[in-house]
């Protein structure tokens, strides 16, 4: 059974950074195409960055240059580094993995992506 599960979530100010976790389990981690999601009450679920097998990431424009996604195959994590928080940063924060194929889908459409964490919270506060 495939279990993510997030960490790190959490409360700081405009400009601050955070960095998320996102431990798996049930998987061979190295053979997934990962990804992170971020969701606001009463709006849909967009895409944040995702990272190949082989390491290659991708940012949507909102976070490009602030924000880092990396994973440890060794040890089966993935991480989100967040610098220069906005507020419109905040909201729920989800890790994903894509089961069925090894490569990264082109776009975001949740649908691609088969497992999900249960999501971390995060608030930046102006």
């Amino acid at each position: 059974q495939v279990q993510l599960v997030e960490s790190g979530g959490g409360s700081v100010q405009a400009g601050g950074s955070l960095k998320l976790s996102c431990g798996a389990s049930g998987i061979t981690f190295s053979d997934h195409c990962l990804s992170w999601f971020r969701q606001v009450p009463g709006k849909e679920r967009e895409g944040v960055a995702k990272i190949s097998r082989s390491g290659v990431d991708y940012y949507v424009d909102s976070v490009k240059g602030r924000f880092t996604i990396s994973r440890d195959n060794a040890k089966n994590t993935l991480d989100l580094q967040m610098d220069s928080l906005t507020p419109d940063d905040t909201g729920t924060y989800y890790c994903a993995a894509r089961l069925d194929s090894k490569f990264c889908p082109s776009g975001w459409t949740l649908d691609l992506w088969d497992a999900w964490g249960q999501g971390t919270q995060v608030t930046v506060s102006s």
